[in-house]
């Protein structure tokens, strides 16, 4: 799968880079370019495509900073991570914002690195993808325009070829969103399939609840898209293994605000960008935004809350490690019962839990 797949290694340390080098050909046969300077590196990247640069963050020629801000003016798709000798918070806060995918720190854990490269291949794959879609998207819009001129001339046929283009831009509409939420998920390799899993919770309590096909489908949309905000939120938060200041939970906390604005404009998405924002609203009005309280909260809302909480609670995450079971998460939930979750959600939840 990833032999065609190209990384370059900018790295002063040559028997270590080379070390590098072996252990990824051998161990995933990926093709991969060897330079020990930044200079040199540089050239290479203007000369070739690769999927992935693993550079040193102090190489002896270049200030890394100024290195990465080159590959991106190259390729602002790129995707880099940094080799740190020595951990340095301020050094990660700054690469972070400029873009810098992920860091490992020496000595390098190999099987971590391998890690960190495949996941990294999987998010310059959506980035190049939903860049294409992007430009799809643009030229089918100035393709519609074009066409509508000639339409007004037979209202039937204008009719007919308006609901088929409207239906097919809508369709890419939301393939290029639910692409972008898909890259913001893959940002944080704990959070990888995190949507698609609260997408299939979600799914199954609203059934076991008896609700309507089209207002499931609904949820099942929302929660596609319901960290679809977090585009607007810092790696060096997303990803802080500690806990966070007020700051950084207030920039959190906007997230759902952030995308209800990316989906307004989506007109046909209406329903969907509700549940979008009122989906961290707590039953007993402690939640965000608007501190909604009980049945003034969507009901598709309080289910999304729910599923939510609970994949989060039984997965890994950059601050806590080692996940919850299921038993206890069941027990943190059922705790929180009439607080931050509604008891008849709650209710539907113990009754499909062991069967998704």
């Amino acid at each position: 799968m990833y032999r065609d797949k190209k990384i370059l290694i900018v790295d002063r340390d040559e028997p270590e880079a080379r070390y590098i080098r072996e252990r990824l050909i051998l161990d995933s046969n990926y093709s991969v370019s060897l330079e020990l300077s930044g200079k040199t590196g540089l050239a290479t990247f203007r000369e070739n495509n690769f999927d992935i640069v693993l550079f040193r963050a102090s190489l002896e020629d270049i200030d890394c900073q100024d290195f990465f801000r080159e590959l991106r003016q190259v390729d602002q798709n790129c995707v880099a991570i940094a080799l740190l000798e020595a951990e340095n918070l301020k050094l990660i806060q700054d690469l972070s914002r400029l873009g810098v995918y992920a860091f490992i720190d020496e000595p390098v854990n190999i099987e971590k690195l391998l890690f960190l490269v495949k996941k990294g291949i999987e998010l310059r794959s959506l980035t190049v993808a939903n860049h294409k879609m992007m430009q799809s998207l643009n030229e089918q819009n100035a393709s519609l325009q074009k066409q509508n001129t000639l339409l007004a001339k037979r209202i039937e046929e204008s009719t007919r070829n308006l609901t088929r283009l409207y239906e097919d831009l809508r369709s890419t509409y939301m393939r290029t969103i639910k692409v972008l939420a898909q890259a913001i998920d893959a940002r944080d390799h704990y959070t990888h399939s995190h949507s698609e899993n609260v997408a299939r919770y979600a799914v199954a309590i609203a059934e076991e609840l008896k609700l309507p096909t089209k207002e499931i489908e609904m949820i099942r949309e929302a929660c596609e898209l319901h960290d679809l905000g977090k585009i607007g939120v810092e790696d060096s938060i997303l990803l802080k293994p500690s806990g966070l200041t007020e700051d950084e939970w207030t920039q959190i906390r906007l997230h759902p605000l952030t995308a209800a604005r990316i989906l307004e404009p989506l007109t046909f998405l209406n329903g969907v960008t509700d549940l979008v924002k009122q989906h961290h609203e707590h039953y007993d009005g402690s939640g965000y935004p608007d501190k909604r309280k009980g049945d003034d909260i969507l009901l598709g809302a309080r289910i999304i809350h729910l599923a939510d909480a609970y994949d989060s609670m039984i997965s890994a995450r950059a601050y806590r490690k080692v996940p919850l079971s299921k038993e206890d998460a069941i027990v943190e939930i059922k705790k929180n019962t009439g607080t931050q979750f509604d008891p008849k959600v709650v209710n539907a939840f113990l009754r499909i839990v062991d069967s998704v």
